[in-house]
C-alpha cells in the first residue's frame, strides 16, 4: 500500500527544481471546497484546500462533527456551486457521524438526500490498529471511487485511550506520526482535501491567554497544514480561529448550526450595528 501511494506522489509531484513564482503558479491551481459559510471560506483562504490536511480542534459540542457532515455533503456539488464533484470517505472512530443528520442537511439544501448519502463512504473504526489500517486500505478506496473528502474524526481518540502513561509515549507519537504522513501522501497524490478533528486539553503552563490546548503534542502540530479551534459563544454561536498556517493569518470568525450544517452568523450587537 505505501509502494502504491509513494508510485502516485511521484507521478503526481514534481522533483526537479522549481522558482518560487512557479511554486506560487501551482499553489493557484490547488482545488478549494466551499463550506457554504463565507465566514469559514474566508477564514481558510476561499474554502478549504486539497493536497494538505486541515485539523478542527475543540471541546465537546464545539461543532467539529457538524463541520466534517457538512463538507461531506458539499463535496459532491458541481465546482460551479464550490463542491469538488467527487465523493468522501468518513472514517468515525467515536460513533459521532449521523446519517440522518445528513439527510436533514441534504434536504434543506434542497438536494436529493438519498444520492448525498450515497457519495458518502463510511468506515466506523474500533482501535488505533484498525484505524491506521482503514487509512492504509483508503488510498485504493480513493481511487476507485472518486474521493475529494477524506475525514478522520476523530485522529486521537484511539491513540490516547491504547497509550497510557509516559513509557508508551514514545510509541504512541511513532506510529500517529507514521498515520499522520499517510494521510498527507494520500491528500497529495490525489490531489483531494484530508479533514481530520482532535480534542482539546489542558495547558498548565498557559497563566495568560487560552488555557486550553490541542491534544497531540509536537507531531500533530507539524503534520497538520492548517489547524482551526472551535469554540462555543454566547447566542449559540461558535467561534473559528486560525491558530496556526504556513500562510493563513491569525484570525477568527463567526459561524451558526442550523438544518443546513453550518452558516454565516455574527453577534447579536454586530447584527445591530
Amino acid at each position: 500500500v505505501a509502494l502504491k501511494i509513494s508510485r502516485a506522489a511521484r507521478a503526481t509531484i514534481q522533483t526537479d527544481f522549481v522558482t518560487a513564482k512557479q511554486l506560487y503558479e501551482r499553489r493557484l491551481n490547488l482545488q478549494r471546497l466551499s463550506f457554504a459559510s463565507t465566514n469559514l471560506d474566508k477564514l481558510l483562504g476561499n474554502g478549504l484546500e486539497t493536497q494538505a490536511i486541515t485539523e478542527f480542534v475543540g471541546e465537546f459540542g464545539a461543532g467539529k462533527s457538524q463541520i466534517c457532515m457538512k463538507l461531506s455533503v458539499n463535496v459532491q456539488l458541481p465546482t460551479k456551486d464550490g463542491g469538488l464533484e467527487g465523493k468522501a470517505l468518513f472514517i468515525d472512530t467515536e460513533g459521532t457521524f449521523a446519517a440522518q443528520r445528513v439527510y436533514q442537511m441534504a434536504q434543506a439544501m434542497g438536494l436529493d438526500a438519498d444520492k448525498i448519502l450515497d457519495g458518502i463512504i463510511y468506515s466506523r473504526v474500533y482501535n488505533s490498529d484498525h484505524q491506521i489500517l482503514t487509512v492504509d486500505h483508503a488510498f485504493k478506496i480513493c481511487q476507485e471511487e472518486n474521493i475529494k473528502l477524506l475525514v478522520v474524526d476523530s485522529i486521537l481518540s484511539h491513540f490516547r485511550g491504547e497509550y497510557i502513561g509516559r513509557e508508551s509515549l514514545s510509541e504512541r507519537q511513532q506510529r500517529l506520526n507514521s498515520h499522520l504522513h499517510k494521510l498527507l501522501r494520500i491528500a497529495q497524490a490525489l490531489n483531494l482535501a484530508v479533514v481530520i478533528t482532535n480534542q482539546v486539553q489542558a495547558n498548565p503552563q498557559a497563566f495568560f491567554g487560552d488555557p486550553m490546548r490541542p491534544a497531540g503534542g509536537n507531531i500533530l502540530a507539524h503534520a497538520s497544514t492548517h489547524r482551526v479551534m472551535l469554540k462555543k459563544a454566547s447566542q449559540g454561536l461558535r467561534v473559528a480561529k486560525i491558530i496556526d498556517s504556513p500562510y493563513l493569518p491569525e484570525s477568527e470568525t463567526y459561524f451558526q448550526i442550523t438544518a443546513k450544517g453550518v452558516e454565516d452568523a455574527a453577534p447579536k450587537s454586530r447584527r445591530d450595528e
